[in-house]
């Protein structure tokens, strides 16, 4: 069974409410299908699957919410159905020779090889009786099958067995947060002697803090005095922000731009693209266009930054475990600022690959779907860079905060005329100021020096994009 986990749909994100099911057990669903809706800070987001198969079982009720990386369902694919079939047609082969065992006494071969298992043997004179499908999910889920109670034919050790067994030990493993874990393990708290106050009792950021300024020689209080003190006056008692509201999103955004300010080595390059070429394109092209079908000035600056990646791939990827992932595909997320506050930063999908016409119709589709809080899952994580663009709202610069784990962020001022001088001649331009926020850990300021450059001139030469 392949587990249809809650996705981390950004570094801000520690848990998620399971907002609505597409599916029910049994409907057959395809790569991409929309399965489930899940409530975050940024709002409901539909969550795709990402493999082809049936929907075996469901594990989490709608509302519930739960920590990033819990299993939601179960989906079964093609090679569960092979293997279940396998196992159909052996189980009854392995009761004949079961019985067959039992009456020659002499014959103390086991049915299935009794090989180690995670560096543990089964006892002497037991037989190990394992399906070939429970034989694989141990395998994959590293479950030492010594361990398990069968409850097939003749005791024998199915699949089902091997997943309540894996269930058992997460239950018996504290329920924490991605970030409280992290965070336990820089600080040597012990999670195990700590009390969850979060979701479903799950150990989170606030609960780790406590316990690392609590004294470790000081015994700890009475029950009863621990509840005293922990219940805070009902006049003072501060509601927690509803899931989705513009405060949790601040707070949201504050802990993920708090992370890469702590983490990522930020370097800072400034240039000023003369954009009167690219302008007198767009006028002359929206010009001939019906109101519909012309082009938002972003639309160029997303291609043109897409192109200059293409250049210089060093910029394009992600930080994660201490090393550097380029990524092959270019998918720009680009900053969209919500009615009730706030930035979100879906992604277009191989923006390198698009024409100026589909980047368009894109960008209209998830202005729209961003602002009434209909995003897909990957739309928020494929994001290999991110651009701001923030000319439209006066500013003239941006220095932005790189979004983890990506490696860089772009930021485009409002285009302004300014004197320029060109050829030994002086005059007044309509010029942007761009710059790009580079990690340190994954490229220096040449590699960023060469992407400006390469923007600046896909920026002149915009009938080429």
């Amino acid at each position: 069974m392949n587990e249809f986990k809650m996705p981390s749909l950004g570094a801000d994100m520690e848990s998620g409410t399971v907002y609505n099911w597409m599916v029910k057990p049994g409907d057959a669903v395809k790569r991409g299908d929309i399965v489930a809706e899940v409530e975050t800070a940024k709002g409901v987001i539909e969550i795709e699957v990402f493999e082809d198969g049936i929907v075996h079982k469901i594990l989490v009720e709608e509302g519930s919410d739960v920590p990033v990386g819990t299993v939601l369902a179960l989906i079964q694919t093609e090679e569960d159905e092979a293997e279940a079939a396998v196992e159909a047609v052996v189980e009854p082969v392995m009761a004949v020779a079961e019985a067959a065992a039992e009456h020659h006494p002499m014959d103390h071969r086991p049915l299935v090889s009794a090989q180690k298992t995670n560096g543990v043997a089964p006892k002497a004179g037991e037989r190990l009786r394992v399906s070939p499908r429970a034989r694989k999910r141990a395998a994959d889920l590293g479950v030492d099958l010594t361990l398990v109670t069968g409850t097939g034919r003749g005791g024998a050790i199915t699949a089902d067995d091997v997943e309540q067994f894996m269930a058992r030990q997460k239950a018996e493993t504290p329920r924490i947060t991605p970030l409280a874990r992290r965070l336990a393990a820089d600080l040597g708290v012990d999670i195990h002697k700590i009390q969850g106050t979060g979701p479903q009792g799950a150990i989170c950021k606030a609960d780790i803090e406590k316990a690392a300024d609590r004294p470790k020689d000081v015994a700890e209080p009475p029950k009863a005095e621990v509840k005293k003190a922990a219940e805070p006056p009902k006049a003072v008692k501060k509601e927690k922000p509803r899931v989705g509201s513009p405060d949790m999103m601040r707070q949201a955004i504050a802990l993920a731009m708090a992370r890469a300010n702590r983490d990522i080595p930020h370097y800072y390059l400034e240039t000023q693209i003369n954009m009167q070429a690219a302008m007198a394109w767009l006028e002359a092209e929206n010009m001939r266009r019906s109101l519909r079908e012309r082009l938002l000035p972003a639309v160029i600056l997303i291609k043109a930054v897409a192109k200059a990646l293409s250049e210089v791939p060093e910029l394009n990827g992600f930080w994660r475990e201490d090393s550097l992932e380029l990524q092959e595909s270019i998918h720009i997320g680009f900053a969209i600022a919500l009615r009730q506050g706030g930035l979100v930063t879906p992604a277009i999908h191989n923006a390198d690959l698009l024409t100026v016409d589909e980047i368009m119709e894109k960008l209209r589709d998830l202005i729209v779907r961003t602002r009434a809080g209909r995003l897909r899952g990957s739309e928020l994580t494929d994001a290999t860079v991110t651009l701001t663009s923030l000319g439209d709202l006066g500013v003239e610069k941006v220095y932005g905060v790189i979004y983890p784990p990506q490696i860089a962020l772009v930021g485009l001022g409002k285009i302004m005329e300014r004197p320029w001088a060109e050829n030994g001649m002086l005059g007044v331009r309509p010029m942007m100021s761009a710059t790009v926020a580079g990690d340190h850990r994954a490229s220096d300021g040449l590699v960023g020096a060469r992407f400006l450059e390469a923007l600046n001139r896909h920026l002149q030469e915009v009938d080429k994009l």
